[in-house]
């Protein structure tokens, strides 16, 4: 099994930057796709940004915004997340599947439990 650990959450004002990280652990491939979704105050979970290889996924609301990485010799994956508004306060959370990073939260075989991200002035 795959065991994943969020950090990196915290509280920035309107315009500030948050680095996430993803540590995963346990029996994790580089063929698997890794993903950010988010589930902000009274909302249900969204897809953020997901990674596989080349190939990576934005979400509309992030696009040109926040930036996915992903160190394979570290396992860890990353959110960098720029020009924070407070539309992107949420909850953050990581996961994992055996497959593409599809969008869809149901996909995904692997979570971590999540780390706060708060945008406030």
């Amino acid at each position: 099994q795959v065991q994943l650990a969020e950090s990196g959450g915290g509280l920035v004002q309107p315009g500030g930057s948050l680095r996430l990280s993803c540590a995963a652990s346990g029996k994790m491939f580089g063929s698997y796709g890794m993903a950010w979704f988010r589930q902000g105050p009274g909302k249900d979970r969204e897809f953020v940004s997901g990674i596989r290889w080349s190939d990576i996924f934005y979400a509309p609301a992030v696009e040109g915004r926040f930036v996915i990485s992903r160190d394979d010799s570290k396992n860890t994956m990353y959110l960098q997340m720029n020009n924070l508004q407070p539309e992107d306060t949420a909850i953050y959370y990581c996961a994992a599947r055996r497959g593409i990073a599809a969008p869809a939260f149901s996909d995904y075989d692997f979570w971590g439990q999540g780390t706060q991200v708060t945008v406030s002035s």
